[in-house]
């Protein structure tokens, strides 16, 4: 058969090195965000503020980072990391919500970039500004089908266009730091040591924690892309890697800035704010560079989030709990089947765009919901793995292990908490009826739907989708 002819069967796993599996863990992080990063804590804190709040939030994801390296090295056979550790933790059902999760999240935060790179190219061609017009959809359309066809050529072609995507979109962020550097006037850094006099620091802190809670998903990348490592203990690595050097780019970008301008202006800043504060260390041509980098950054992170989302499908429904049509995969090892309804889905939501307003704002606001709750499922699996070694075999090593797996989880479920109660009950009208895929899925095999524990899942569930709609009902809840 030849080898551009979509096939259900399972072709030879193609291998990646830990370097591209690290960049997908750099590329599906730096997205639109960091270049935002200086207005959004100068808005709230200041220097002192900032380094607490890149602490409390580097040390918490750095934990679940340890969490997704154990694990990578004590269950190894276990590919698709976000979908599978929830699955041998917690069950089928609850596997199968975390990677349908997962897929609706990366698909709406997808649909979310082609707006924001027609709203950045919008400031020079009208024609697109918003990203919400009919020329901009048909742009963002088209973008959407070549990366469509880019992936589908191969997964070893499309991992390594993304490595290359990822270091160039991260070296424009280190010749900013660089450039900052060299302008940097310790005065304005030592004004800008406290932030506003009104607010004491713990204040600051919370206000700034939402932001780094968020500018750290897309960690598990290595781990959703398990499946293709040549060596099992590269995925931890490659996780581990991967964090440590986005965590120094946010860090670093957060705080040579306050060594540029006064903490009030550039809390003023229109967004990308990093365009402003370069603008005033090299000129006009700043904003431009910053600019033309962050569409790059955007694409790179798009790229990212593509290959993880189908690759999750795929592994789901190999397990059975997904409809065959997603375990489609071609000669070339590419997921077919899942990168088509991938597609599909984002060419709908893009459509949508042109009809609503707040709709679309929700739906960004839900992709945080829908990311961390693989989160909790993976570190309360760590957990569990932890506490199984414990029994087994005690020794200080897995204490150790067992008191990073209840930090990682505690600090798991404050992400969730703080992703706000009313988008956890919204996530439930998707998740609710995607459980019909499930049960398909499972009808076919010929196998029962629930075992009486996931039934009571499924029943919270729906009690939770019953309650957003009278809440919606009411106005207790907008969209």
């Amino acid at each position: 058969m030849s080898s551009s002819v979509d096939d259900v069967s399972t072709p030879a796993t193609t291998t990646v090195s830990t370097l591209t599996l690290s960049t997908l863990v750099v590329g599906s992080m730096v997205g639109a965000g960091v270049f935002s990063l200086p207005g959004t804590f100068s808005a709230q804190t200041g220097v002192a503020g900032s380094l607490v709040a890149w602490a409390v939030a580097g040390t918490g994801m750095f934990l679940l980072t340890l969490v997704f390296q154990r694990l990578a090295a004590r269950r190894p056979h276990l590919d698709a990391g976000v979908y599978s550790y929830a699955r041998a933790g917690f069950g089928r059902y609850l596997g199968f919500l975390s990677a349908f999760g997962y897929w609706a999240s990366a698909c709406a935060g997808n649909v979310f970039y082609w707006v924001f790179i027609m709203s950045t190219v919008g400031a020079v061609v009208p024609a697109v500004a918003g990203g919400d017009s009919p020329i901009a959809v048909a742009v963002s359309s088209a973008g959407l089908w070549i990366f469509f066809f880019l992936v589908r050529r191969g997964t070893r072609e499309a991992a390594a266009l993304n490595r290359i995507v990822s270091v160039a979109k991260v070296l424009p962020i280190v010749a900013f730091v660089f450039l900052c550097l060299f302008a940097f006037d310790p005065a304005v850094f030592a004004a800008n040591i406290s932030g506003p006099a009104d607010l004491p620091l713990y204040e600051q802190v919370r206000g700034t924690l939402l932001v780094t809670v968020f500018a750290f998903i897309g960690v598990e990348g290595a781990s959703a892309y398990s499946r293709h490592a040549r060596r099992r203990r590269d995925v931890g690595r490659a996780t581990v890697l991967g964090f440590v050097s986005v965590l120094a780019i946010f860090v670093s970008v957060t705080i040579v800035s306050f060594g540029i301008l006064p903490r009030e202006r550039i809390a003023e800043l229109p967004q990308p704010s990093m365009a402003g504060v370069l603008a005033e260390v090299v000129g006009p041509w700043g904003a431009g560079f910053v600019g033309v980098s962050l569409i790059v950054a955007v694409l790179g992170a798009y790229l990212s989030w593509t290959l993880m989302a189908a690759e999750v499908l795929l592994v789901a429904a190999r397990d059975g709990d997904l409809p065959a049509v997603f375990a489609r995969a071609n000669g070339r090892d590419v997921p077919v089947g899942a990168l088509t309804m991938s597609t599909l889905l984002v060419q709908a939501l893009l459509i949508v765009v042109l009809f609503s307003t707040n709709a679309f704002d929700v739906a960004l606001s839900l992709t945080s919901a829908f990311a961390l709750i693989p989160y909790v499922l993976t570190a309360g699996y760590g957990l569990r793995v932890a506490l199984t070694d414990a029994r087994s075999t005690p020794s200080l090593r897995v204490a150790g292990a067992v008191a990073v797996a209840v930090f990682a989880s505690g600090y798991t479920v404050f992400l969730l908490a703080a992703a706000g109660g009313q988008y956890l009950l919204l996530a439930m009208l998707v998740l609710v009826p995607g459980t019909a895929l499930f049960a398909v899925a499972r009808r076919r095999r010929g196998d029962r739907v629930f075992t009486r524990s996931e039934w009571i899942v499924f029943g919270a569930g729906v009690a939770a989708a019953a309650a957003a709609v009278v809440l919606l009902s009411v106005g207790a809840i907008t969209i």
